[in-house]
């Protein structure tokens, strides 16, 4: 009997032993709420959401690219907080320091009242601000790009692309990094137009946010009836409506009337695509401006994951570093070596942007 006893303790210790090592294991892949790795991060949207095929799917790009080379879960080693409006950037700031992450980044300068609030809340940790700058909190990285610099570029590809004379930006919410991608791009169309010999009409306009596809899709058919054949938007998710009303007008008409758009902070050649009304298969986006967001999150993930985070530090991406670029999409070859050429000139200093 004793015998027996002894045996059935035995197998309940192992048992025990068993259930403790798995749910160990378990806690270590799902990762325990409140338990910081150094190497966690968690990205925090605007609210446009992940999947605006725009400024945070290029950030969340970096994110995937840091998971895969370091060998990360998707929600214990990295993750995303999305926000429907202003009121989720602190709860979910909270959230996510809650849940362990141990860099935190604010996508977009609508939440840099929220970094600052949270870095202060949680000083331990590290804080990233896309788009705007926090002096005086050494847990914080400040990240701004030349998006000037790439416009031009776009200025230059529009101008050696438009047939009416006519081109067009349209923004999102009027602020100082939006305002920068509309002053470059018209500074490249000017200079271009001067070394064609021609006169270039470049008229400016705002929505009001990054969300309103509808007035977007408004306004670029408002720009398009009246003769500007090329449009820059960087106004986010909303931009889409431009992309939208391009392709209700090129379906309707022959491939040698195409209208253009140029992209934003990804490359939204795919949103580009259709067919003119001759039964022509085209391409109407005309290129697209980057704003490598996924450079910047996996290089200061990289750093972090070392012990190196540049905390306090003000980092700015330019098209020297490959921090801002434009694609080649369906430019023209001439207007693609113009564009090459432009480049050079601001990378050597012989054209300054404003």
């Amino acid at each position: 009997m004793g015998k027996k006893i002894t045996k059935i303790l035995s197998l309940g210790v192992v048992a025990t032993s068993a259930i403790l090592l798995f749910t160990a294991c378990t806690g270590k892949k799902q990762g325990s709420t409140g338990q910081s790795k150094k190497d966690s991060i968690a990205l925090i949207t605007d609210s446009n959401g992940i999947s605006d095929q725009s400024f945070n799917e290029a950030a969340w790009a970096g994110f995937k690219a840091y998971g895969k080379e370091h060998n990360l879960q998707k929600g214990s080693g990295y993750q995303y907080f999305e926000s429907n409006s202003a009121t989720d950037f602190t709860p979910n700031f909270d959230q996510a320091a809650k849940s362990g992450y141990d860099t935190i980044y604010g996508i977009g300068y609508m939440l840099k009242d929220a970094v600052k609030a949270a870095a202060k809340k949680n000083p331990k940790k590290n804080f990233v601000i896309i788009d705007d700058i926090i002096t005086k909190q050494k847990n914080v990285t400040s990240v701004t790009f030349k998006s000037n610099e790439a416009a031009y570029l776009a200025g230059v590809a529009a101008a050696y692309t438009t047939k009416t004379n006519k081109v067009a930006f349209i923004g999102g919410a009027k602020a100082v990094t939006i305002e920068s991608f509309a002053s470059g791009f018209k500074q490249g169309v000017t200079d271009a137009a001067k070394a064609l010999n021609k006169k270039i009409e470049v008229t400016e306009q705002y929505i009001g946010n990054f969300t309103a596809t509808d007035k977007a899709k408004s306004m670029a058919q408002s720009l398009y009836a009246n003769k500007y054949d090329v449009i820059f938007h960087a106004a986010g998710s909303a931009g889409n409506g431009v992309f939208q009303e391009a392709k209700a007008y090129n379906q309707m008409r022959s491939a040698s009337q195409r209208v253009w758009v140029v992209g934003v902070d990804v490359d939204q050649a795919k949103l580009g695509n259709y067919k003119s009304k001759d039964g022509q298969k085209g391409n109407f986006t005309l290129t697209s401006v980057l704003k490598r967001l996924d450079v910047a999150t996996k290089s200061i993930a990289d750093q972090a994951a070392k012990g190196k985070f540049p905390g306090g530090k003000h980092l700015v991406y330019s098209l020297k570093d490959n921090g801002v670029s434009v694609t080649k999409g369906s430019m023209s070859p001439k207007a693609w070596t113009a564009v090459q050429k432009a480049k050079t000139q601001i990378v050597s200093g012989r054209v300054k942007v404003k």
